[in-house]
Order: C-alpha cells, then sequence, then structure tokens
C-alpha cells in the first residue's frame, strides 16, 4: 500500500501517519529526513542534493524525487509507504507517478485532512516536542499526562520550533492555497483522493482513515 497524506501545515499529517505506520507496518517517509540520510550516505544523488543545498540553491524536484526512488527500494518498504510532506506542486506530483510507474508501482490513497484555516493556526501554535524522543504534544489538544514529563520516555525536556507561530503559519497557509491545493483535483481525477475531517479528534480521524484503508 502507498499513501501520500494531504493537507495544510499543521493539519496533523505527521501524528496519522504514525499511527497507520504502527498499525500497517507501512513506513512513514519525510522528504526532510530522506535528504539528510542520502547527503550523509553520499549516495550519488545524495551529493547532488549536498551540493544543491551547500550553494544555497533549492533541491530539484528530480533530485528529491530520485531519493524518494532510492529509499523506496529498501527492504523495509516493501510493504508500503507513506509519504508526508511530497508532492507539493502539480510538477512533483507528475513526477513521482512517473516514477512509482517505472517501478510497477502506483498510489493507493491520497488522504486529504481538510481543516480550517483558523484551526490550523491555533494547533500549530500550540505544538511542542519532546526534546529526547520526539513524541509531539500541543497545549490544548495534547498536553502531557504529567506536567513536563514526556508520556513516553519520561523526558523533561521540550522544544518548540521557532516558526510554529501565527504569522509564519498565515505565510505557509498562503503559500499551500497557491501551490499546493491545486493538487486535490489532479488526484480526485486519478480517483485516489480521499477526503477526511481533520478538525475532528485525532482517534476520530484515525478512525476516518482506517475505514477508507480497509474498503
Amino acid at each position: 500500500m502507498i499513501l501520500v497524506m494531504f493537507g495544510p501545515p499543521g493539519a496533523g499529517k505527521g501524528t496519522q501517519a504514525q499511527l497507520i505506520q504502527k498499525v500497517l507496518g507501512l513506513v512513514q517517509l519525510s522528504t526532510g529526513d530522506m535528504l539528510r540520510a542520502a547527503k550523509n550516505a553520499g549516495t550519488a544523488i545524495g551529493l547532488k542534493a549536498k551540493e544543491a543545498m551547500e550553494s544555497g540553491q533549492l533541491v530539484t524536484d528530480e533530485i528529491v524525487v530520485g531519493i524518494i526512488a532510492d529509499r523506496i527500494s529498501e527492504d523495509d518498504c516493501k510493504n508500503g509507504f507513506i509519504l508526508d510532506g511530497f508532492p507539493r506542486t502539480v510538477a512533483q506530483a507528475e513526477a513521482l507517478d512517473k516514477m512509482l510507474t517505472e517501478k510497477g508501482l502506483k498510489l493507493s490513497h491520497v488522504i486529504e485532512m481538510e481543516v480550517d484555516d483558523v484551526v490550523i493556526v491555533e494547533r500549530v501554535s500550540g505544538r511542542f516536542t519532546c526534546a529526547s524522543c520526539n513524541e509531539g504534544y500541543h497545549d490544548s489538544f495534547k498536553p502531557t499526562k504529567v506536567e513536563g514529563t514526556c508520556d513516553e520516555c519520561g523526558g523533561t525536556e521540550f522544544i518548540r520550533r521557532p516558526d510554529d507561530n501565527a504569522e509564519t503559519v498565515s505565510s505557509r497557509l498562503k503559500a499551500y492555497h497557491e501551490q499546493t491545493a491545486p493538487l486535490l483535483p489532479y488526484y480526485k481525477e486519478q480517483g485516489v483522493l480521499r477526503t477526511v475531517d481533520g478538525m475532528a479528534s485525532i482517534d476520530e480521524v484515525s478512525r476516518q482513515i482506517n475505514e477508507v484503508l480497509t474498503v
């Protein structure tokens, strides 16, 4: 099974991808993590990414798709994977489709998490993660059970991203609506787009996604 988690920043894509990963054994793939790993590993495509990054240039779609192609060839992806944060443009979606077709693969579902912009700003502004195990939390929606202590590892140090503020989130939402939202009709035409209510609770969103995946 090959999934794409789709939605604006802060919609909860990463949270749901982690839950799917635990239940179905799919591998959650983040383009940022893959780029860093390829760069550090010194692979051919990783060296191209390193050159672009160190020269201050944007990593091209060709390089990103090449890194994804290398990554999904590894054994842990044989049962499927989840793409979180990619593609972001129609051109990237077309390049991804071409690469998958060449490998004899195709997308199973594109899961859109539909969320109101005002809610997004509130969600992102309250996010923080455990510095030790990276477990994610939120001031309002998912606080730690014991204040100041991570539920998972017992850590007491937490991190808030400096760009998780209302002004930056509003700017990212604007870019999302202009550049990424056009992917919806692209995937709808392919018949793989599935929409869930991203404003529901984490458990309810997970239930809706599981319903999509088991049909």
